[in-house]
């Protein structure tokens, strides 16, 4: 099953550059590309899409007002150089916010997150919910549930779980490759957490039960997306 996608941006750059990332993935199919809001409204009432890439900042009407404006909008995933929409983008349940300059690696992460939401049917199980380290001389299995954060030192790893912290000799991206669950979130260059075992959120520091841990700037939109997504308290 493919994902039917419209992108909506001002700018040629953009567009061009949104479109070539959609040809690389095989499960998006490109349904159509317009330069406005108000094109994009014209063209949803013929050719009804899966997925929206759209910008915010457009002439006449933004992104925002055009998805406030739908009765039914299709999911989507806002493409912008503003973060003061980020909020926003919560409130609409947008699948992500993307900050431009977007490159593709991120863009194939809100393309694998919308698959998830939109085709649940099509992704692939999780094989392994659990993963053995070396701390010392012997092999430690521990259960991925029990995982409360991940800590870089260098050239060494913390591993904090429910029953202790272990220390192992690897790097994050190692650690993190052998991760499996829509539940783990890199927050900052040293941490990853699990996000069922957050006890607070204040500024930039989640609190994980004792401990605190740092978000980014960079990392802060789509973290708190990630984090916040079908959770957050409406008014």
């Amino acid at each position: 099953m493919k994902i039917s996608c419209i992108i909506t941006d001002d700018e040629p750059v953009a567009r061009k550059g949104l479109a070539g990332y959609v040809e690389k993935i095989d499960f998006l199919s490109l349904a159509g590309v317009c330069e406005d809001a108000l094109s994009l409204n014209n063209l949803l009432r013929q050719q009804p899409a899966d997925l929206l890439f759209l910008d915010v900042e457009m002439p006449y009407i933004t992104g925002v007002e055009l998805l406030e404006s739908l009765a039914h909008p299709p999911k989507v995933i806002f493409t912008t150089a503003y973060e003061q929409y980020a909020l926003k983008g919560f409130e609409l349940d947008a699948i992500d916010y993307l900050m431009k300059p977007i490159p593709f690696e991120r863009f194939l992460k809100a393309a694998n997150r919308a698959r998830e939401v939109l085709s649940p049917s099509i992704t692939a199980p999780v094989a392994e919910r659990d993963i053995y380290i070396k701390t010392g001389e012997k092999l430690v299995r521990i259960l991925l549930e029990d995982i409360i954060f991940i800590e870089a030192m260098e050239n060494y790893v913390y591993i904090h779980t429910t029953h202790g912290r272990y220390l192992t000799h690897a790097t994050l991206k190692a650690v993190a490759e052998n991760i499996t669950g829509p539940e783990f979130v890199q927050t900052h260059k040293s941490y990853i957490i699990n996000t069922r075992k957050i006890t607070s959120i204040e500024g930039n520091r989640i609190i994980m039960g004792q401990a605190s841990v740092a978000v980014s700037r960079g990392l802060k939109d789509s973290v708190m997306n990630t984090i916040l997504k079908d959770k957050l308290l409406k008014k």
